[in-house]
């Protein structure tokens, strides 16, 4: 196991520097202070090689030169917030509206917009990890309360790379944090994720209005091109999606948390690469990059379906459906969410 570290170029003015994660099998994840940014992911490849399963770039400002929060930590609150409104132990208030109306991924100033401080960089027999935190007022972010944050990603030798948030508070506030990476376990040549297959552990997903709000309706996904029960074609479900506004996937999905079982698996048959993921919450949203903005990069590359985003997370919107989970954290209270990928190569 090994740890080192390198500058990835500046943010505002600030040094970014970035730590790469490598363990006795060749696998290498490399993770940047800014955003807690989860900038590469490589695994051996059998011509002696590496590939990375997510995209990527080496140069900070594709990551910051569009609205996507590629491969970033995102908070407190992932997703959007109907109407940047909340009410928390009786209590209103109002946060940054974003979004149109609504608030969404933390606002502007959320968790993805600062360069985090490394706590602690660790090396076991079995494992390599980095410990970072943040801090955030309501001054900084309009949520209420001063959160502190912590995020551990670990790379162990059974190449499983997890990512455990915690938080406590000096106050009630809300805390429902994602990991925002794009994966494309296709070699370079591919142009979009058209030829991985995709299985989800799911059985609904949730209807949203012309905003992405949940109107707090779960469809079944079953006969649908939701559903990806067994392991489906993601060029078939996407082309079921070419007629809608969206051209492709921006939608949450319902599912069984586990961090036993795999609650969605992708995979490249042709190169042998997949990944497990594995969450303790009950939602895992997922978006296609849809858009052939210039600003969606993978090494310089742009194309509609370049990648797919896989955020584990508690359901969208649960401060205005209680029947979606409990996001508050309470003052002086600490809450845990684990986030797992296993790769095979």
């Amino acid at each position: 196991m090994d740890i080192t570290k390198v500058p990835f170029g500046s943010f505002k003015g600030d040094p970014v520097t970035k730590y790469v994660l490598t363990n006795d099998n060749g696998v290498q994840a490399s993770v940047l202070d800014f955003a807690g940014l989860l900038q590469s992911l490589k695994v051996p490849t059998k011509d002696g090689g590496k590939a990375d399963m997510v995209l990527t770039s080496e140069n900070l400002d594709e990551f910051t030169n569009n609205g996507f929060c590629t491969n970033r930590l995102i908070g407190r609150v992932a997703g959007r917030i109907a109407d940047g409104e909340v009410q928390i132990n009786g209590h209103d208030y109002k946060l940054e509206q974003n979004e149109g109306k609504n608030t969404l991924h933390g606002g502007t100033n959320g968790f993805y917009n600062h360069i985090w401080h490394v706590d602690k960089t660790a090396t076991t027999a079995d494992s390599a990890s980095i410990t970072l935190s943040l801090t955030l007022s309501e001054q900084d972010d309009t949520f209420p309360a001063t959160i502190h944050v912590t995020a551990t990603y670990t790379l162990d030798n059974d190449d499983n790379l997890s990512l455990k948030f915690g938080a406590t508070s000096d106050g009630d506030t809300l805390f429902n944090p994602t990991n925002h990476t794009y994966w494309n376990l296709s070699d370079a040549s591919a142009k979009t994720v058209d030829g991985l297959t995709l299985q989800v552990n799911s059985k609904h997903h949730l209807a949203v209005d012309d905003g992405k709000i949940p109107t707090g309706e779960m469809i079944e996904n079953a006969g649908t091109p939701f559903d990806f029960s067994k392991p489906t074609l993601l060029g078939d479900a996407l082309k079921q999606m070419a007629s809608t506004k969206e051209n492709g996937f921006d939608d949450i999905w319902v599912v069984e948390p586990s961090l036993t079982e795999p609650v969605a698996t992708l995979e490249d048959k042709q190169s042998g690469r997949k990944m497990e993921l594995y969450s303790d919450r009950n939602a895992l949203i997922m978006y296609t990059m849809n858009s052939d903005d210039s600003a969606v990069y993978n090494h310089g590359e742009v194309h509609p379906h370049l990648g797919i985003a896989m955020e584990a997370q508690t359901l969208s919107d649960a401060p205005h459906h209680p029947e979606f989970g409990d996001i508050t954290l309470k003052a002086n209270e600490e809450k845990n969410y684990t986030i797992k990928w296993h790769v095979e190569y």
